[in-house]
């Protein structure tokens, strides 16, 4: 898809299956491996290779996600183009497990020693969602580690408001504290309990849906509590701007966890970002043309890299 006009006034809109992605039914992402981060732990990796050469793209996930959860429709059409990586953040699925809180700023430095350990250059970043704050810390924290970044349903501030990220962070902070104790260890976010709840006859041994059962079934749940705290006292607004490196932002435009509004002012304030419109809700990771815009963006990215 050719894009027209300066970065940032570069516009697409993304909708349907186009003929070059069109994915099978149920794809899942590829098998992943262990990688040991000295003094942080085991992250779980997985990858794909790209052509020779190929510049490495991150790939963030969101909250309560995994790096196959959340990119299983994107792994093959961007394996056409770029080295693909998307490792399991902290307390998520397969991700490190600590003692410590969840912190989004150790998700970052968790992915800066992936690519050191890795022996990966700069690479194309890309975060959905909650994924969106670790990519942005990782470009404050790392920037020698950071290409480009393409930020997906996401904002410099994920809570709408500030009363509403006080709320919200005082809540899950408190929880996260209860979550510390053994009987409150049961406790289970309705989100995971939805997504896990699919009927005794959609669990087929190897299908989608009971593989992402198991997915979300490896979660800890203190972990995912705490990491809801701190997307409640994220905010990135005061330096955003600073952002210096090529950036693409893809707004999911029926978006109502993250409001097309919000994401668009985080595009707005970053010099030379470009937009992309795509016309599907906050889990339009489950769409079959998710593999396309994440691969128009990241292309657009790479050219300007």
């Amino acid at each position: 898809m050719a894009l027209t006009g300066s970065p940032s006034r570069s516009r697409s809109r993304l909708s349907g299956v186009g003929e070059t992605y069109r994915l099978n039914t149920n794809p899942l992402p590829p098998h992943g491996a262990r990688v040991d981060l000295p003094g942080r732990g085991s992250i779980f990796v997985r990858s794909v290779d790209g052509p020779s050469g190929a510049i490495p793209v991150v790939l963030v996930h969101g909250w309560i996600a995994s790096g196959g959860l959340n990119w299983f429709r994107a792994f093959d059409p961007l394996r056409r183009h770029f080295q693909v990586i998307a490792p399991d953040m902290r307390g998520h699925a397969r991700g490190i497990r600590s003692l410590r809180p969840f912190q989004l700023v150790d998700c970052a430095d968790d992915i800066a020693a992936l690519l050191k350990s890795m022996n990966l250059g700069p690479a194309v970043v890309v975060g959905y969602s909650m994924g969106g704050p670790v990519s942005q810390l990782l470009w404050r924290r790392h920037p020698e580690r950071v290409a480009g970044l393409v930020m997906v349903a996401t904002s410099a501030r994920p809570v709408r408001s500030d009363l509403a990220s006080r709320v919200f962070g005082d809540f899950m902070g408190g929880a996260g504290l209860a979550g510390r104790i053994p009987e409150a260890a049961s406790w289970v976010p309705r989100q995971v309990a939805r997504l896990a709840s699919k009927p005794r006859e959609q669990q087929r041994a190897g299908s989608l849906s009971a593989w992402a059962q198991a997915e979300i079934r490896r979660h800890n749940i203190r972990h995912l509590i705490e990491a809801g705290a701190e997307l409640g006292r994220y905010d990135a607004r005061g330096w955003i701007s600073e952002i210096d490196v090529p950036t693409a932002v893809v707004v999911t435009e029926r978006d109502r966890a993250m409001p097309a509004g919000n994401q668009l002012a985080m595009a707005e304030g970053i010099r030379g970002a470009s937009v992309h419109r795509l016309d599907a809700g906050h889990l339009s990771c489950v769409s079959p043309s998710f593999g396309h815009a994440i691969v128009t963006a990241c292309r657009d990215v790479a050219e300007r890299v």
